[in-house]
C-alpha cells in the first residue's frame, strides 16, 4: 500500500464527519431505547427520530409527516416503485424512467415488468439529458409513474428535473426522483419542482451507511414494502436505526448549511482536473461541463485502455478512483451509461471517475495528475488496440 492515500470516491459513500459521529454516539450506548416502547429512555429516542425527521422536513421543504427513514437509498427506491405500482395497479400499469438510472431502478423496474407491467426506458443524448418532449410523447393513459434521476452518479449530468416535474403535474402521473447523488450538492424544493416522491441515502452526505430516505407527498397512495409492525406510521415496519437516523438528519443539515461554500470549492477543483486530464491526447469528458454538471463529478474515458488496469496502478500511487458505481464495480460490462451516451465498448471500457469530497485539496489534485499520464502511457504502451492504431496513422501519413 501507497503511504500516500486520496480519496476520490465520494459518490461511492463518504466518511462519517465528526460532528456527525458526535451527535450519534450517545444513542448507541446510552440512549438505546426501543422507541416504540413507553418509558422515559424510549421517549428520549423518539423525540431524537422526531427531531432528525424535522431537519429533513426543512431541507426538502416540506412537512415532517411526509419523511419516512428507510434501510438506505435502495430500499427508498424499491419502496417507491414497488409500492406505487402495486397500490395503482387498477388505474394503469405503465412506467417511466431512463436507460441511465441506477440499477436499484433499474432492476426494480425488470422485476415490474415480469408482474404484469410495462416500462418505457427513455434514451438520453451525448451528455446523458433525457428530452422533456420525449417524455411528454411517452406518457398515455395508463402510465401511474415517471422515476427521473435528479443527477447521475457516473457521469454527474444533472436532468431538468423542474421541466419533468411541472409535465408530470399537468399530466397527473406521479414524479419520483432518485435524490441520492445531490443532496447537500443542489439545492431541493419538492414543492417548487413539483416531486411526488424523493430517495436520499445518508453514507452519500458524510452520514452513516445503512439508513435513508423516503419522501412521499402526503395523499400519495402507496403499499408497505416491509411489513410487521407500526413502525413509521404504519408504511415501513422494522425497529428503527436510531443512531443511524439521528445521523442522517444531522449530516444533511451540516451539508447544506455548507452548500454554497463546498460547491465553490469543489467546482474549482473539478474544473482543474478535467482541463489537466484532456490534455491527456485520446482522452473524453464524459457528461456536461460546466453548472449541469455535479461539482463533485469528474468522469472521462482514455481510449485504447482498460479501465480495471488504471484503477490497480492508480491504487497503487495511493489514489482511490472507480469506473462507474460501485453497485457494479465487479462487473466486466462497460457502464450501461456510457452506452446509452453512445460510446462503443472499447471507448467504454477506458472510463474513470473520480468524485471529489469536502476533504480533496488542490495539491490531491496536482498528485493526481502528476501519477496519471504514466500510467495512462504505460497500459498504452501494453495495448494492442494502441499499436494497431498508431500502425494505421503512421501508413496514413
Amino acid at each position: 500500500m501507497s503511504e500516500k492515500q486520496i480519496y476520490l470516491d465520494h459518490s461511492a459513500t463518504t466518511y462519517i464527519k465528526p460532528e456527525v459521529f458526535n451527535e450519534m454516539l450517545p444513542y448507541l450506548n446510552t440512549y438505546y431505547g426501543n422507541p416504540s416502547s413507553i418509558y422515559a429512555m424510549s421517549r428520549v429516542t423518539e423525540q431524537a427520530i422526531d427531531q432528525a425527521r424535522e431537519r429533513v422536513a426543512k431541507v426538502l421543504n416540506t412537512a415532517k409527516d411526509e419523511i419516512y427513514f428507510t434501510g438506505g437509498g435502495s430500499e427508498a427506491d424499491n419502496w417507491a416503485l414497488k409500492g406505487v405500482a402495486f397500490a395503482h395497479k387498477n388505474r394503469g400499469n405503465h412506467i417511466i424512467t431512463t436507460k441511465i438510472e441506477h440499477h436499484a431502478i433499474l432492476h426494480t423496474c425488470e422485476f415490474l415488468e415480469k408482474n404484469g407491467f410495462q416500462v418505457t426506458y427513455l434514451p438520453v443524448d451525448s451528455q446523458g439529458f433525457i428530452n422533456p418532449d420525449e417524455l411528454k410523447k411517452a406518457i398515455t393513459d395508463k402510465t401511474i409513474l415517471v422515476s427521473v434521476m435528479f443527477a447521475n452518479n457516473e457521469i454527474g449530468t444533472i436532468e431538468p428535473i423542474s421541466e419533468i416535474g411541472k409535465i408530470c403535474r399537468e399530466r397527473n402521473v406521479l414524479f419520483h426522483t432518485d435524490a441520492v447523488q445531490v443532496a447537500g450538492h443542489v439545492p431541493i424544493d419538492v414543492k417548487a419542482l413539483n416531486i411526488d416522491l424523493l430517495s436520499l441515502a445518508a453514507h452519500k452526505f458524510y452520514g452513516p451507511k445503512g439508513v435513508g430516505v423516503l419522501y412521499i407527498r402526503r395523499g400519495v397512495k402507496i403499499d408497505s414494502l416491509i411489513h410487521g409492525g407500526g413502525q413509521e406510521r404504519g408504511k415501513r415496519a422494522g425497529t428503527e436505526n436510531i443512531a443511524g437516523i439521528v445521523g442522517l438528519g444531522k449530516a444533511l443539515e451540516l451539508s447544506v448549511s455548507n452548500m454554497e461554500e463546498e460547491n465553490r470549492h469543489l467546482g474549482f477543483l473539478r474544473d482543474k482536473l478535467i482541463n489537466g486530464l484532456t490534455q491527456i491526447p485520446y482522452t473524453r469528458l464524459n457528461g456536461p461541463a460546466g453548472d449541469k454538471r455535479m461539482t463533485s463529478n469528474v468522469n472521462v474515458c482514455f481510449e485504447f485502455i482498460e479501465g480495471e488496469s488504471m484503477l490497480l496502478l492508480l491504487d497503487s500511487k495511493g489514489v482511490a478512483a472507480s469506473s462507474g458505481s460501485a453497485c457494479t464495480s465487479g462487473s466486466l460490462d462497460p457502464s450501461h451509461v456510457l452506452l446509452a451516451i453512445g460510446l462503443p465498448h472499447e471507448i467504454a471500457h477506458g472510463s474513470l471517475r473520480l468524485t471529489l469530497g469536502s476533504a480533496t485539496t488542490e495539491q490531491d489534485i496536482d498528485y493526481v495528475l502528476e501519477v496519471l499520464p504514466p500510467i495512462v502511457q504505460r497500459l498504452r504502451d501494453m495495448s494492442p488496440l494502441w499499436k494497431k492504431f498508431l500502425q494505421e496513422e503512421g501508413k496514413a501519413q
